[in-house]
């Protein structure tokens, strides 16, 4: 990935469905995709959920399910011995190995196989000692902020102080799944980057495409997207997640978008260079002209000129300069219809 590129994230999370083949799968897809990054969820359940009366509702395979949440977790969860082999396959593929841990312990073991990044899932924004040993571990962290207000953020990066501001990098997101249009608020995002001062990205629970890419035309340095290998799997999250030709088109969008973006030097295009002779308007004399004449006693007009002849376009001279050069000698003898240059006026 190119430093000055978005970095797109595959947030496989709970994708995997506890199988390690697909969460191997998974990898290869969001490679294939066009993705910087890949994510999983290091959780073990107990250090956020005991309490196994709790039901979750979710759709899956368009079927509306409801089950213990305790039950969900622990089915799901991300087997510690699946962590050296994907880290290393994804340093084989040189793409980024992310993790939400929920433990000081988890993150210890990012570290432990030479994890860059972390991440800090919105639901743990308010677990300021996690935050304080994320800053400690000199991996980047990137921390979500769905459902919080102005204070939480300000508590959860003064728990991050420890780490520099080029190391933090701020998700705006909304954590309903999916994301209506109307709750999206992009704006927000913005006003986080000003706020706060750091870099900012997009955690985009929506479907399709189009927030992502008008995330990133905002600012945004990261986009997050919920992957699966197929809307088709059972899981909570696989039918709002992007699938590998969705996630293709997303990457192709954002990166479309970063390259209509261009530097931001107020220039013309490149491409304007060729086209700048035949469209700009020229002074050109009206008449042929001895030398020693001024301009001022020359008939002349404003024209577009064909590319042929004078065309040393550094030098031709535009009508918004022309007064610059009325009461100069030229040196040089024109025939009528031939621009003038500057290097046809005495200094």
């Amino acid at each position: 990935m190119n430093k000055s590129s978005v970095m797109v994230i595959a947030e496989i999370g709970l994708n995997h469905n506890g199988s390690f083949g697909l969460a191997v799968d998974s990898v290869h897809a969001a490679i294939e995709a066009g993705c910087d990054a890949v994510k999983f969820q290091t959780f073990a359940t107990e250090d956020f959920l005991r309490d196994k009366t709790l039901q979750l509702s979710y759709v899956s395979r368009g079927q509306q399910i409801s089950e213990s949440f305790y039950d969900l977790c622990k089915r799901l969860e991300f087997r510690s011995e699946w962590l050296v082999p994907l880290k290393e396959l994804c340093d084989k593929e040189r793409v980024q190995f992310i993790s939400t841990p929920t433990s000081i312990k988890g993150i210890r073991d990012l570290v432990a196989v030479g994890c860059e990044y972390v991440k800090n899932g919105s639901d743990f924004l308010g677990h300021l000692g996690l935050l304080e040993e994320m800053a400690r571990s000199g991996m980047h962290v990137i921390v979500s902020t769905g459902m919080a207000n102005i204070d939480d953020i300000y508590a959860a990066l003064e728990a991050l102080n420890e780490a520099r501001p080029e190391r933090v990098t701020v998700l705006h997101c909304t954590s309903s799944y999916p994301t209506q249009p109307e709750h999206v608020n992009l704006r927000r995002m913005v006003s986080l980057r000003d706020t706060f001062g750091v870099d900012v990205g997009f955690s985009d629970h929506t479907v399709g495409a189009a927030a992502a890419i008008q995330a990133v035309t905002l600012g945004a340095k990261i986009i997050e997207k919920h992957f699966t290998m197929s809307h088709d799997l059972e899981g909570p999250d696989h039918w709002f997640s992007a699938d590998p030709e969705e996630m293709r088109k997303l990457v192709d969008g954002i990166r479309a978008a970063e390259v209509r973006m261009g530097i931001g030097e107020i220039l013309p295009a490149v491409s304007e260079r060729s086209t700048m002779l035949e469209y700009r308007l020229w002074v050109v004399s009206e008449e042929d002209v001895e030398p020693g004449t001024l301009l001022a006693d020359v008939k002349y007009s404003f024209q577009k000129i064909s590319g042929g002849g004078r065309r040393e376009i550094d030098k031709l001279i535009r009508p918004k300069d022309v007064a610059r050069y009325e009461c100069m000698k030229i040196r040089n003898p024109l025939k009528a219809g031939e621009p003038f240059l500057e290097d046809d006026f005495e200094p």
